[in-house]
């Protein structure tokens, strides 16, 4: 049993919650540990169809069993009954509920009343290093990913076929279900070309062009990703983005390498793969865990069109910290560059760092190189 961080912020608080995270990242599992008093599960179609047509049934269960713990789960399915929600948390104070999701977008085209005031936001992403005493096994996590039951599955062929099954379930459940765009087509296409953009700058009018679609309907496709929770663009660093011509297009990343792996049909994380799936790694476990720890953050990218490059710059209330990736450990000042030149024309920075998946520890006058989780650990994720 993995114990998740972000749990005892959700059980210490005595306001209703609403946590947001892709499918099978184990939000059900965590509000299921806190033993509610009543759940509902609208992903049920029996219950589905119940509170669709009759909203009074809450009220009802709630009175019935003397709930004041509720949890309700795939709240995206019936965005409505967050007014349900709100009336009966105003009528009768001490009630808690717990709300959890996948999909952000489907809340807010549904008009769905967020509450505000009344109840906190937090997201969930996949196993992070720090719930796992910073004791990830590296080749393990670079192949399956830190979804739960991928990485935790004993079985090597098991965790595949979950991997593989992962976008086309994603397609099936969440974006047709949900109704979350009209042409299904179309977004798969766009999501096939957009895997193969993966920790690169992207052109969009490439995508478009491969994959057969309107460049106008790139954005849209990027901000379901986004609103899902499924993918990332990572934009330039905003305080250096004129004064060092910094490479404008975003760069893209997927919420975790097994499901990557899974949509590619490799699992191998071989010589010419390995940079890609490092740099995936250390982007979402910085995300993730300061999810986690319920930290703000905000990633951004570096690149000059000089071609002077930083993989990422990490800004959190306690500064602002610069990220080289690096597959092994074996490298020489040479990779420290881009570290230098950040330096230079930012020097209020809070530390420079180099890393990498292999075990070595050692300094390069200001930069630090270490094994990704030792990184995590100092940064405070």
């Amino acid at each position: 049993m993995i114990n998740r961080l972000i749990s005892e912020s959700i059980a210490k608080t005595k306001k209703s919650i609403l946590l947001l995270g892709p499918r099978q990242v184990g939000k059900s599992t965590l509000v299921s540990r806190l033993t509610p008093d009543l759940s509902i599960n609208l992903a049920d179609e029996v219950e589905f169809m119940t509170h669709s047509s009759h909203p009074e049934e809450l009220a009802k269960l709630i009175e019935l069993q003397s709930a004041k713990s509720i949890f309700i789960d795939e709240i995206q399915r019936l965005p409505r009954i967050l007014n349900t929600v709100q009336a009966l948390a105003d009528k009768q104070k001490g009630l808690k509920f717990y709300l959890t999701g996948s999909s952000a977008r489907k809340l807010k085209r549904g008009g769905a009343n967020l509450l505000p005031g009344r109840v906190l936001n937090f997201k969930l992403g996949p196993l992070v290093a720090a719930e796992m005493a910073y004791k990830f096994d590296t080749k393990k996590i670079l192949s399956r990913g830190s979804l739960p039951e991928a990485y935790l599955e004993g079985q090597s062929n098991e965790a595949e076929h979950l991997l593989k099954s992962y976008a086309a379930n994603y397609l099936k459940e969440e974006i047709k279900a949900e109704a979350l765009t009209r042409n299904i087509e179309s977004f798969a296409r766009f999501l096939n070309e957009s895997v193969l953009s993966v920790a690169q700058f992207m052109d969009l009018t490439k995508i478009a062009k491969k994959a057969k679609i309107s460049r106008h309907a790139i954005p849209r496709y990027f901000e379901i990703l986004e609103d899902t929770l499924i993918g990332y663009r990572v934009f330039p660093f905003a305080p250096l983005a004129e004064s060092e011509d910094l490479i404008r297009h975003p760069k893209f990343y997927l919420f975790d390498n097994g499901v990557y792996n899974g949509m590619l049909q490799n699992f191998i994380p071989s010589a010419d793969r390995i940079g890609i799936l490092a740099e995936q790694l250390v982007f979402i476990q910085i995300l993730h865990s300061a999810w986690a720890w319920n930290k703000d953050i905000t990633i951004s990218s570096f690149r000059t069109r000089k071609g002077i490059e930083v993989d990422f710059i990490a800004e959190t209330k306690n500064g602002t910290v610069a990220i080289e990736v690096k597959a092994g450990d074996r490298f020489t000042t040479e990779d420290g560059d881009g570290l230098l030149y950040f330096q230079k024309v930012f020097p209020r920075h809070s530390g420079l760092f180099i890393f990498h998946m292999g075990h070595t520890e050692r300094r390069m006058g200001p930069i630090w190189a270490l094994p990704w989780q030792k990184g995590l650990r100092e940064l405070g994720l």
